[in-house]
């Protein structure tokens, strides 16, 4: 799963170096070529300008941009304003490139930039609350806030290699405190208008929040300076500054944050949908077209996740039968198979550690099929972490990108808080998905393509979601679950989440379910345990819409490899196929098509 509107944090310095390098290998553009070229690099300054942490995961806060790496982004009403206003200044300015002159891959850059542009400045106008576009409408909830987005961020982003990236790290924990602060601001505005989370979405803020409020010698964000401090061997009492920051400038706004979701508790309703915000409809309808990139409305969102479900209950029901569990619906079947121990680590430790060694294996093994699906592959590599303990109880399973230079790894971080809730039958098909061939490949060789650098940070959560989901099929087409029905059953599990997410988000936004007729559907067609689907509807009702992009990104992708294996026939390679779907970067699903069949047509000329 990833996160983000869509700057994906990610490449390495040498990204960079490298575009500009291909770019005057290139012969020159001529008028609106040009043109774009030039607009694009004008957008990425100022996207670092506005994001110094996205100049710090790109590796580009050095030089005369050595002072970002003490700095986080602001965050105030009058920034937010600011922001939209970029945007719609942004637009306004590709507007004046002629798009009837572009041709190829500029062509797609322009058309996926404008896409977000465009429906992030709609979605800025017609809404006064929330951040940018129609993501989410809460600033501050279980999962939303820089209290879950910064630590992650210092621990992996970061980097500590001089006494001055740790001088560097201890401004940032002041800034932290800072960040913190300006988000109250927007909550006490939200909150005028009646922009509350749900009550049990306030309830997870405040019980994340006060697992953070520890001692300084406890904190992941004091004990990550230390740790890698240590490592390096830099002199300096890292100890008592990181403390004293922790101390002075995070606890007190953490504590702050606290009280105000505390005090909006009382004010709280315990419905889950967007729909009891003001002109919630439409905030949903827009998040709808904004996070699957198409024009599809709740209502066939709702019946494909329908359709889509008879079909995995059919396969599921075909697998049970071969592993002996024949009784019961496919719901209580999987729930026996969650029960079975032979599939559960030990939840300590030490066996957390060994399913994360067993995991590695799985990667080692997909890494040699690779090849031969594939023409262009990752040059950085992948770890797989646990989510610290810190922020388990909240987080979700997700996949944070690494550099282009193989410096720094892409990383898959699993929530491990209870081995219970990940039986080994349905790991094998989430590491596909977070790391190969999923979001690790596809963000890997998206740093990698030849593209402008705004498209390299740009992505689209339909895309990125829909080719994970699609790479979790594709290891099955590869095999890889051959004489292993459990492994298929994991396979299929996950899939029935996805259409789950479906027929759950659209139930809770736009059909006004309770948030426990949700998770009881949801428990009723992929077979977790309640306390896993109340996580995942939690999730949906402050994120809106975000649940559709996996299984709508998944069926395009099917979709346009159907079309294209039926028009080029026995013309028709693989490999090719997931160049021309991957090298183009992340895009809109409407672009992805166009694409596609621009992709088809050049394959059949050269025939």
């Amino acid at each position: 799963m990833l996160n983000r509107r869509h700057l994906l944090l990610a490449a390495g310095a040498t990204a960079f170096v490298a575009t500009h390098a291909s770019a005057q290998s290139r012969p020159a553009a001529s008028g609106a070529d040009q043109q774009l070229s030039a607009l694009f690099d004008q957008f990425f300054q100022e996207a670092l300008k506005e994001s110094p942490e996205l100049a710090t995961s790109l590796g580009l806060d050095t030089g005369a941009r050595a002072p970002m790496k003490s700095e986080l982004h602001q965050a105030s009403l009058a920034d937010l304003a600011h922001r939209k206003q970029l945007t719609a200044d942004q637009l306004a300015r590709m507007t004046r490139i002629d798009r009837k002159a572009l041709s190829g891959m500029p062509a797609v850059n322009y058309d996926a930039v404008y896409y977000d542009l465009a429906t992030t400045d709609a979605a800025n106008r017609q809404f006064n609350y929330g951040g940018e576009g129609a993501g989410s409408p809460y600033v501050v909830s279980q999962i939303t806030g820089s209290y879950q987005d910064v630590p992650d961020f210092l621990a992996t982003q970061h980097t500590i290699e001089t006494a001055a990236d740790c001088d560097a790290y201890v401004a940032r924990l002041h800034q932290f405190g800072r960040l913190m602060d300006q988000e109250l601001e927007r909550v006490r505005h939200d909150a005028g208008l009646g922009v509350i989370p749900p009550d049990f979405a306030v309830k997870g803020a405040i019980a994340s929040m006060q697992t953070m409020l520890v001692p300084p010698q406890a904190s992941s964000l004091v004990r990550s300076l230390v740790t890698r401090a240590n490592a390096k061997g830099i002199a300096g009492d890292w100890d008592g500054q990181a403390s004293a920051a922790y101390t002075q400038a995070v606890v007190p706004a953490l504590q702050r944050q606290l009280a105000l979701m505390q005090s909006l508790l009382p004010k709280a309703t315990h419905d889950a949908g967007v729909w009891k915000l003001p002109d919630g409809e439409a905030y949903y309808a827009a998040g709808l077209k904004a996070q699957t990139t198409t024009d599809l409305t709740p209502a066939e969102v709702h019946k494909m996740g329908l359709d889509v479900t008879r079909q995995l209950h059919a396969r599921a029901d075909v697998l049970f039968r071969k592993i002996g569990l024949t009784k019961g619906t496919i719901a209580e079947r999987y729930g026996a198979l969650y029960k079975d121990p032979k599939y559960i680590y030990p939840n300590t430790d030490a066996g957390k550690a060994q399913e994360i060694a067993a995991l590695n294996k799985i990667v080692q093994d997909m890494q040699r099929r690779l090849p031969q699906y594939f023409d262009v592959l990752p040059k950085a590599g992948l770890e797989i972490r646990r989510i610290p303990k810190e922020t388990e109880q909240a987080a979700s399973t997700h996949y944070t990108e690494g550099s282009l230079d193989g410096t720094r790894p892409g990383i898959y971080w699993l929530n491990l808080r209870n081995t219970a809730e990940a039986p080994f039958w349905d790991m094998p098909t989430t590491t596909y998905h977070e790391g190969i061939p999923g979001h690790h490949l596809q963000l890997s060789l998206q740093r990698q393509a030849d593209l402008p650098m705004i498209r390299k940070v740009q992505g689209f959560g339909a895309y990125i979601e829909g080719w994970a989901l699609y790479a979790e099929q594709l290891a099955d087409e590869m095999g890889v679950y051959k004489d292993n029905p459990a492994g298929e059953l994991g396979y299929i599990h996950d899939a029935l989440l996805r259409s789950g997410r479906l027929v759950t988000d659209t139930g809770i936004h736009a059909m006004r379910w309770s948030r426990e007729k949700a998770v009881a559907t949801l428990s009723s067609i992929d077979g977790d345990p309640v306390s896993l689907s109340g996580q995942e509807i939690e999730r949906y009702s402050v994120w809106p819409a975000q649940a559709c992009d996996y299984m709508v990104g998944k069926l395009t992708i099917l979709k346009l490899r159907a079309k294209a294996r039926a028009a080029l026939g026995a013309r028709f390679d693989i490999k090719k196929f997931h160049d021309a779907v991957l090298l183009a970067g992340s895009i809109p699903l409407t672009v992805l098509e166009h694409h596609v069949d621009d992709w088809i047509a050049s394959q059949t000329k050269q025939a």
